[in-house]
């Protein structure tokens, strides 16, 4: 990487690094640190191919989303809870929003990673359910079913969520 390259390549991670440790963090369930080291891993595989990506946030989005599905299938379920963080509602006061937010963190860390990933791609990303099942490595169907009963388990775990969103329509 040239001198030029590398400027071009700070830029984007002083840029875009907030956004992709928001993602991160949702992915990984809210674990603050699994976030940073999944950004680390996606911006180190992205800066050995700085030359070659035309777009470089797609990139490294993609790296993420398989380096989580990666790691799931790896890794041995640990016994910390986990948590997610939802995009915030402008229209609520900040106390409002506080609590909405440890409401659904609570509930997301209830779900499965695969559940939570389905519903963070679909509702967060709003990729649509082919590019989920290609991300994911699995069929438009199993996302599907996976994102109706994910909403379902929700509904379930944290029935004043739902209730909060039907008044937020």
């Amino acid at each position: 990487m040239d001198a030029a390259d590398e400027q071009r390549f700070r830029e984007f991670v002083a840029a875009r690094s907030p956004a992709l440790m928001r993602l991160g963090f949702l992915l990984t369930g809210g674990d603050q640190h699994a976030a940073e080291d999944l950004v680390q891993t996606a911006l180190a595989r992205l800066a050995g191919r700085w030359r070659r990506v035309e777009a470089p946030e797609a990139y490294a989005r993609q790296i993420m989303y398989r380096q989580q599905v990666s790691w799931w299938r790896t890794s041995v379920r640990r016994g910390e809870v986990v948590q997610a963080s939802p995009p915030e509602r402008e229209e609520r006061d900040a106390h409002h929003q506080s609590e909405l937010r440890m409401l659904l963190r609570a509930a997301l860390a209830r779900l499965t990673a695969r559940q939570r990933a389905v519903l963070v791609l679909r509702y967060f990303e709003d990729l649509p359910e082919k590019e989920i099942a290609s991300v994911l490595g699995c069929s438009v169907g199993t996302v599907r079913s996976t994102a109706h009963r994910s909403l379902a388990r929700l509904r379930e775990v944290a029935p004043e969520l739902a209730r909060e969103l039907e008044v937020a329509r």
